[in-house]
């Protein structure tokens, strides 16, 4: 019997092998690396977006959003705006709807969602 059969590491358990890490050899930065602010975040976009540890994000977009953010993002590169990709822009987009929200009543990201 094949008793000495390796064992397969389970990429997608809590402990063990990350899988973004061990594809890319980056290794992943730990939660007390970042600041517990979003307060600033737009202004650094540029520099942090290029020393951050990045980690895939799924979410769910409307079509038409969907749609708007990739015209917009083939507009700026038609432009000659340097944005490496839609992650880049999307960060960038992020951070300024997140400082809004610190404004707390004054937030037009609030108001919009009915807050």
């Amino acid at each position: 019997m094949a008793t000495d059969r390796k064992k397969t590491p389970d990429f997608f358990g809590e402990d063990g092998l990350d899988p973004v890490e061990t594809a890319t050899g980056y290794p992943q930065g730990s939660p007390e690396d970042e600041p517990a602010t979003s307060s600033g975040a737009a202004a650094k976009i540029g520099q942090a977006v290029e020393m951050a540890v990045k980690k895939k994000a799924g979410f769910y977009l409307s079509v038409n959003i969907l749609n708007r953010f990739t015209l917009k993002f083939h507009e700026l590169k038609l432009a000659g705006v340097a944005i490496d990709n839609k992650s880049t822009l999307l960060e960038a987009a992020l951070g300024f709807a997140l400082d809004d929200m610190d404004k707390g009543e004054g937030s037009q990201v609030l108001k919009k969602i009915g807050r």
